[in-house]
């Protein structure tokens, strides 16, 4: 998923420091090896056993380090209160991390890091979005389908700022992750910025767990299969090849592959998925490392997706999606239809250690099979087409209540969406007045709620419910994609 990499040194003068100093640097050497390369058996026992230097040649002295050592010591030995040890080395390790200027690079404890497991297999409890830190603010790439913050309207770009009245601008990832999540059934409040607007909105989400379901396939008219990808986590590749075996029973005789906020994942996932789409022997991408040296991945299955295709993209396709999107577009010429994708070229490793905490950090480049290096510039789509401005309408807060004489921007966005939907509520200025009321009776008429005239609740759920299902349904980059393929179709068979 798209976040987290590695990188840090003077001395005393009188003997009685320098004496306490050699001392007490060899504990905080040893106190740092001892949690760095307690996972790292095979590296230190090569190093142990061959050649002639023996094992002090990992366990030695670094004068860069010096100062790092001065500060522990200095801290240790006149901080006013009692220190906590594996505090100050894990805000030693945090800081190296932070200095890197890398949002995907993090140092994670181990609650941070169970975590992160979690949203990578099996299921958790929470929001259900993707975040990154971005320019100081914490920004979500994207929100997992049906999750409680799609269902709340939380966009892809959303900055958010707050988290139940607290700040967490310059807050790492992790650490915002750790205040959003929380249990099944329990509430958050996010405030967020959308767009432009510096105007603060208050979202309040009920967290739920979140299965990580990450494909979801359904048949459209002409024999058409649409298959839309959520994430890359460790069993997309078995999701994927069930539905396409459930879509090709049904007689698909062309598909969409739907990769639209997807904020990617693991990379074994993007290249396995990848096979599907690239011709054999052709680059499915390539990997190139801080020397230069590029690795190239290759496309080795003879099994291929035989019917046409084409993919969706936008502005939440990130990383693995973006792998997926760009080998089968430069390889098999399978068109892009949708918006300009994220942009997110690196790839990232991680290093457990023995107490549960990990670093996490970028550990090389990705480049298209042609080259390209996607970073920060996102793919370009074969055929742009954009969502209809009400797709990007404000979420509005089933907590508030509007009656006739409010005037709000809820109001306004609640006027906008009634508008698009064939109910008439006068001009949209948002000031509640008599058409707006009678707009609102006959929404609740039809969707039998108890009818009120005032927009709070369940009125104000369900109209956001009809206004995501009408663009479900007249989804443009869709009806594009259709268009597409049955262009192709009409062609292959003249």
């Amino acid at each position: 998923m798209v976040k987290k990499l590695e990188e840090n040194q003077n001395q005393d003068n009188s003997s009685e420091t320098n004496d306490y100093f050699r001392m007490k640097k060899f504990k905080f050497i040893m106190l740092i090896f001892v949690l760095v390369f307690s996972t790292a058996g095979v590296t230190i026992a090569a190093l142990s056993l061959g050649g002639d230097k023996p094992a002090n040649v990992v366990i030695q002295e670094r004068r860069e380090f010096n100062k790092l050592y001065q500060a522990y010591d200095e801290l240790e030995r006149k901080y006013y209160k009692e220190i906590n040890p594996d505090d100050l080395i894990n805000g030693a390790i945090d800081g190296m991390v932070n200095a890197l200027g890398d949002p995907y690079s993090d140092y994670m404890t181990k609650e941070e890091n169970d975590q992160f497991q979690e949203s990578i297999s099996a299921s958790f409890e929470g929001i259900g979005a993707e975040i990154q830190e971005k320019d100081g603010y914490i920004v979500v790439v994207s929100p997992i389908k049906e999750s409680p913050a799609e269902k709340a309207g939380i966009l892809p770009n959303d900055k958010i700022i707050t988290v139940d009245d607290q700040n967490i601008q310059g807050m790492s990832s992790n650490e915002a992750v750790l205040l959003i999540r929380g249990e099944k059934g329990t509430k958050v409040t996010l405030g967020i910025l959308r767009g432009e607007s510096n105007k603060e909105i208050k979202i309040t989400i009920k967290r739920d767990e979140i299965p990580i379901n990450t494909v979801y396939s359904e048949m459209l008219d002409n024999h058409i299969g649409k298959i839309q990808i959520t994430s890359f986590s460790e069993h997309t590749d078995k999701e994927l090849s069930e539905a396409l075996k459930e879509l090709q029973d049904k007689g698909m005789e062309s598909l969409i592959l739907d990769l639209r906020r997807n904020p990617g994942g693991l990379l074994n996932q993007a290249i396995a998925l990848s096979e599907l789409f690239v011709p054999k022997g052709e680059k499915i991408l390539q990997v190139e490392n801080r020397n230069g040296a590029i690795e190239e991945y290759i496309a080795k299955s003879d099994n291929k997706i035989n019917v046409p295709t084409v993919m969706l993209i936008d502005g939440g396709s990130a990383s693995a999606s973006e792998i997926l999107a760009a080998a089968a577009s430069e390889t098999a010429n399978i068109p892009l239809i949708g918006e300009k994708s994220f942009g997110k070229g690196t790839v990232q490793t991680a290093r457990n250690f023995s107490d549960g905490s990990n670093v996490k950090y970028t550990m090389a480049k990705w480049l298209t099979p042609k080259g390209n290096w996607v970073h920060e510039n996102g793919i370009e789509p074969d055929y742009k087409v954009g969502l209809p401005e009400y797709a990007n309408l404000p979420y509005i807060s089933p907590d508030n209540e509007w009656k006739k004489s409010a005037m709000s921007d809820d109001i306004k966005a609640a006027e906008e969406m009634l508008k698009v939907l064939g109910y008439d509520p006068g001009k949209i200025d948002g000031y509640f007045d008599d058409k707006t009321e009678e707009a609102i009776k006959k929404l609740q008429k039809d969707e039998n709620l108890k009818v009120t005239g005032i927009l709070s609740g369940d009125t104000s759920l369900k109209l956001m419910t009809k206004l995501s299902n009408h663009l479900i349904e007249n989804d443009p980059q869709v009806n594009k994609a259709v268009e597409v393929l049955m262009k192709e179709l009409e062609e292959k068979a003249s």
